[in-house]
């Protein structure tokens, strides 16, 4: 199954064009940040996460490895590379019954890559509220 989220999702990462995002995210959705130790709920907040996700994680050539999904879920494997450093990781979306991410947590390794990632969206974060 390859629901209308997922396929929205995977046209915004291939274009690097984040303006869709809002279409496939429900006004609800909870967004699991590997930098940020509480959840972020909501269309809003989520958007602006996944927005500068796709603008920095975008950069390094990023592509999905692999992809394995259940009935109302998937877990999308990654690789990207930010300053030098090889960033792998998971998307794990779920959706609900209008095929709206519901759920979107990302999971990212080695601690370098971590800290690469939380260092460049921190930055572009700072500049959109400037």
């Amino acid at each position: 199954m390859h629901p209308r989220a997922l396929t929205g999702w995977h046209a915004i990462v291939a274009s690097g064009d984040p303006r869709g995002l809002p279409a496939i995210l429900a006004d609800n959705v909870v967004f699991h940040s590997p930098v940020v130790h509480t959840p972020q709920v909501g269309k809003a907040i989520t958007t602006a996460y996944l927005a500068v996700a796709v603008q920095v994680l975008g950069r390094g050539g990023f592509r999905y490895l692999g992809e394995w999904y259940a009935e109302n879920s998937a877990v999308l494997e990654f690789v990207t590379e930010i300053d030098g450093v090889i960033c792998n990781g998971v998307d794990i979306f779920a959706w609900n019954a209008e095929e709206k991410i519901a759920s979107f947590t990302v999971m990212i390794r080695p601690l370098s890559a971590v800290n690469a990632v939380h260092q460049a969206m921190g930055a572009m974060l700072q500049k959109m509220k400037a």
